[in-house]
């Protein structure tokens, strides 16, 4: 488990369901906000901060009109209430194969 106020790496195949699907609501939750089209790739890194619930900072792949590119999400988690909100979404560089 994460230490309170740090920052650590997600690991463990356990997490990495969890972890897509974080992703892939952050990328869902884009398209709805903003009237795009991305389509979930991979994800990159994952990373874990524990606060009021969890703080989750994910890199991930997404294609928007055929142009791979990468985001970053920050995505808080409080499990006990069912709750989870994209923080922030936002492309960090083209993809490699832009």
């Amino acid at each position: 488990m994460a230490a309170v106020r740090g920052i650590s790496e997600v690991g463990g195949s356990q997490n990495s369901v969890e972890i897509d699907d974080l992703a892939r609501f952050a990328v869902q939750d884009y398209n709805q906000k903003q009237n795009a089209l991305l389509d979930f790739g991979k994800v990159v890194n994952a990373k874990q901060q524990v606060v009021a619930g969890t703080m989750y900072y994910i890199t991930l792949d997404a294609t928007e009109g055929g142009k791979k590119k990468v985001y970053e999400a920050k995505i808080w988690v409080k499990p006990w209430e069912n709750f989870k909100e994209v923080q922030e979404f936002k492309p960090v560089g083209d993809g490699p194969n832009a």
